[in-house]
C-alpha cells in the first residue's frame, strides 16, 4: 500500500461511507487518535504526517463496526485489504 494522500482519502472514505466522521485536530492523544463511538467520530492528530495517517486509520479501520454492504466495490476491496493485512500481522 502506498503512503500518498489518495491513499488517505480513499481510507477516509471507508469511514465516510460507514456514518463514521474523520476529523484532524490537535490535541494530546496518546497513541494518535481518539475514537467518540457513540458519535461515530474519529479523531486524528493534525500533525501526523500522511503515512502516520494513514497507519493510524489502518489501526483504526479493523476495530469498527462497518457495514461491508453499504460500501462501494473500490472501498470494499480496500476494506478486505487492509483486514487481510491486519490479520497477517496478528
Amino acid at each position: 500500500m502506498k503512503y500518498t494522500q489518495t491513499t488517505l482519502d480513499k481510507l477516509g472514505n471507508i469511514l465516510g461511507e460507514s456514518d463514521y466522521t474523520v476529523r484532524y485536530e490537535r490535541g494530546t492523544f496518546q497513541s494518535g487518535w481518539c475514537l467518540l463511538e457513540a458519535r461515530r467520530v474519529v479523531v486524528l492528530n493534525k500533525f501526523l504526517s500522511v503515512e502516520g495517517r494513514i497507519n493510524t486509520l489502518l489501526e483504526i479501520i479493523p476495530q469498527l463496526s462497518i457495514d461491508f454492504d453499504r460500501l462501494t466495490l473500490e472501498s470494499q476491496k480496500l476494506y478486505e485489504e487492509v483486514i487481510k493485512k491486519t490479520a497477517t500481522e496478528a
